[in-house]
């Protein structure tokens, strides 16, 4: 589920920071986090913290330290007083006159170093942060699962008039099989194929009644409301029971197919359920 949540805040030592999260869809829970090399101790305790109040998603999490004035750098004396040392014995040695240039000693890789990480109230008041943008973060995607609901229940009953539907055709479709097997077994009946009477029979017959998959698709419908209206982390869970839907979905289509009339009603009905249930997969993969 997607979100954006940033929180700025001042300590009373003048520091200051600002944390920012930012989440997008995604099966797990992917963190990645863009701490100031001097936060870095607090990557696992952050991690943490998401792990315990999100389930799902990848989720960007920035700080940005703001120190006080001349505390950002602190200088490398011994390596600038190392180059400056050197540059005036070069000088010297060569008759070369001149000075070093601070510009170029400040670019030398290591003259300015991070200064030490905050103390503990710092990482305190960053970690409090961390609380409240989840919160906010979460508020977002608690709307975004409100219209998502909405959507699928607007799904699922579609998919039950769909089911509901090919229960009345049920009847009909069992008479068009017992014709089939009827005209079937007149035609083997002039080749005096006692066996395979039976065994078209046997066939036919198995495949005539569709009431196991009505039932189980009643059932799975009944749990998947139950799902929505309990709350809390079913995305899973959901995800799980769409699988389940187009299986049945599959096997109501396979066992209805070569029946004229009714039978090919239920074979639009049976393709209208899979298109819903493929419409709820896609939105159940960005649900907790």
């Amino acid at each position: 589920m997607t979100g954006y949540a940033q929180v700025k805040s001042q300590v009373n030592d003048g520091n200051a920071f600002t944390l920012s999260l930012k989440s997008v869809n995604h099966r797990f829970l992917d963190p990645q986090l863009r701490l100031p090399a001097e936060m870095e101790s607090l990557d696992v305790k952050i991690r943490r913290i998401l792990k315990e109040r999100l389930a799902r998603g990848h989720v960007e999490i920035t700080l940005m330290v703001e120190r006080r004035d001349g505390e950002g750098f602190e200088l490398n004396r011994s390596l600038v007083a190392g180059y400056v040392a050197a540059f005036r014995k070069a000088a010297t040695d060569f008759g070369a006159p001149g000075e070093p240039d601070l510009n170029v000693i400040l670019r030398i890789p290591g003259a300015l170093v991070a200064a030490a990480a905050p103390d503990g109230d710092f990482e305190a008041a960053v970690l409090a942060g961390l609380e409240q943008a989840i919160a906010k973060l979460n508020v977002m995607r608690e709307e975004e699962g409100r219209g998502m609901e909405a959507e699928l229940r607007r799904r699922l009953e579609s998919l039950e008039q769909a089911t509901q539907e090919v229960a009345k055709l049920r009847s009909a479709v069992s008479r068009a099989y017992m014709e089939k097997v009827r005209a079937r077994m007149q035609e083997l009946v002039g080749n005096m194929e006692e066996d395979r009477i039976l065994q078209e029979a046997a066939i036919l017959a198995e495949r005539s009644d569709i009431q196991e998959e009505l039932v189980r698709l009643e059932t799975h419908i009944k749990h998947f409301h139950s799902l929505l209206d309990e709350g809390g982390e079913a995305g899973k869970k959901l995800d799980f029971l769409l699988q389940e839907l187009n299986r049945e979905a599959n096997t109501l289509l396979s066992k209805t197919s070569g029946v004229a009339g009714e039978g090919l009603r239920i074979t639009e009905l049976g393709l209208l359920m899979k298109s819903e249930i493929e419409k709820c997969r896609e939105q159940v993969q960005n649900i907790e």
